[in-house]
């Protein structure tokens, strides 16, 4: 395809590639997810147009999943008014109308989510309707103890920097890079079982982090580490004097995932690395647990009345006839302080949503140069844009069979060396692509248990046990 690398990509053909499994056993699941919540939803509709029309969409998915699991041939996205129809069907005609178990990974998943979408926004009444919403509500109660635990962290942390800066002490530059550290690996693994990172998390002590057992476990699977170098760029930025320093978040998971990348957000613009985070959410629902800008306004109801989010029993709840552990009052006021902490931001425009149709286009980013050009000279503004998770790092990287020690300079083309981009992938591995290891590390990894051995398949990538942070300077 054009503006693409023409190193080859993962088709949904490949038995070594998790494309496979994808394909035949997690994309029908999606579907069948899908159908559930709107048929839920339907069912509690008053009789009339709008139930009528959520029937048809129940029919229309169901007719998906068929096609899935039946290896049908793709068919045009049908053109609901949206500029990226002609792009899919373009493409879609390129590939020669594939079969959804023969067909470029990278370009069918997306195209899968686009259908979903496209149910809906033919609709009258289903337009802006999130399939996807009761699952991520979901996921982001059940993370209710990582949840409280990190807001009273950092409520503690913010609170202890802002002394610091009163004081007028000077810098302590090593515990400085320390934390930035801490404060990225968090959003790295953006999951609870990393939150012991930030046990004893203080900054008068933040030195002695450097130690932890807990910090060594985590880093001993980060197999690539460019956290060092994005900080002194941003250090630089800083000590320069540079009034307006923006840093980019381009944004994966809603949840607790997207709370951790507030987390870092709030902790950038309070140690002054940054005076603006501008967060790029997606524009519709994708990938089941991706960004929208309704997960951000969620995620800001629930931290402002934190009792009710978190003290009303679900339906589920009510089914197993259980309540609610009651919040006690310090954790309700650690989560009103982040509310007022990031209200306050995003009230003065120092945090800032920025969805772009180009997030969900089916491609990959070597593209961006060329297709979203406004974007792009907007990215070329930011001191640092960081891309969260594992197909961001797909689609910087083409999502394409590059040889492990590519280097990731290299695999992300257009938006290398040169590009004007300064460019940080922060990706937990949950597919094939992996670029800038040392060599024979990926033979290594293949070695260990469940990690592929020599079956051809780089089966230790997908379980998100491992992970990589990769810069790229784009001067």
């Amino acid at each position: 395809m054009e503006h693409e690398t023409t190193i080859p990509g993962y088709s949904t053909s490949d038995p070594t590639s998790f494309a496979y499994p994808t394909a035949r056993s997690r994309w029908p699941i999606i579907i069948t997810q899908a159908i559930d919540d709107a048929y839920r939803t339907v069912g509690a509709c008053e009789e009339g147009p709008k139930k009528e029309e959520g029937k048809k969409i129940v029919e229309e998915l169901a007719r998906l999943k068929y096609e899935v699991q039946h290896d049908r041939p793709l068919t045009p996205i049908r053109d609901d008014g949206y500029a990226d129809v002609a792009i899919y069907n373009k493409e879609l005609e390129q590939l020669g109308s594939p079969a959804w178990l023969n067909v470029p990974w990278l370009y069918t998943e997306c195209y899968l989510f686009r259908r979903i979408n496209t149910s809906f926004t033919l609709s009258q009444h289903w337009k802006n309707y999130d399939v996807f919403a009761r699952q991520k509500i979901s996921t982001f109660r059940s993370s209710r103890p990582a949840v409280l635990e990190l807001a009273a962290r950092y409520k503690d942390l913010v609170t202890q920097v802002r002394a610091h800066k009163e004081s007028k002490q000077p810098a302590d530059e090593e515990a400085e890079r320390i934390l930035f550290m801490e404060m990225c690996e968090i959003c790295l693994w953006g999951n609870a079982t990393d939150l012991s990172l930030l046990t004893n998390l203080t900054y008068e002590d933040i030195q002695k982090l450097q130690g932890s057992e807990a910090r060594k476990a985590a880093e001993q699977n980060i197999l690539v580490n460019d956290l060092p170098a994005a900080y002194e760029l941003l250090l630089k930025a800083k000590k320069s004097g540079k009034k307006e320093r923006q840093v980019d978040i381009v944004l994966d998971n809603a949840g607790f995932e997207l709370y951790v990348d507030l987390i870092l957000a709030g902790y950038l613009l309070s140690a002054g690395l940054a005076t603006s985070v501008v967060l790029h959410p997606k524009s519709m629902p994708w990938f089941v647990s991706d960004v929208l800008p309704s997960d951000f306004g969620m995620l800001l109801n629930a931290l402002a009345g934190p009792r009710h989010f978190y003290e009303t029993p679900t339906e589920e709840d009510q089914l197993q006839d259980k309540t609610p552990k009651a919040l006690e009052e310090k954790e309700v006021e650690d989560l009103q302080f982040l509310f007022a902490e990031w209200s306050t931001f995003h009230g003065e425009g120092q945090l800032r949503m920025r969805p772009n149709r180009f997030w969900t286009h089916p491609g990959s980013f070597w593209r961006l140069p060329y297709e979203a050009k406004d974007l792009y000279e907007d990215l070329k503004e930011s001191e640092l844009v960081i891309f969260k998770g594992d197909l961001n790092y797909r689609k910087l990287t083409g999502d394409a069979k590059w040889d492990s020690t590519t280097p990731f300079v290299k695999a992300i083309g257009p938006l290398g060396p040169g590009s004007g981009v300064n460019v940080m992938a922060l990706r937990t591995c949950k597919a094939d692509v992996v670029v800038g290891l040392k060599p024979g590390e990926d033979e290594k990894l293949r070695q260990l248990e469940g990690g592929g051995g020599d079956s051809g398949a780089r089966k230790w990538a997908w379980s998100g046990k491992w992970a990589v942070v990769s810069f790229s300077d784009g001067a």
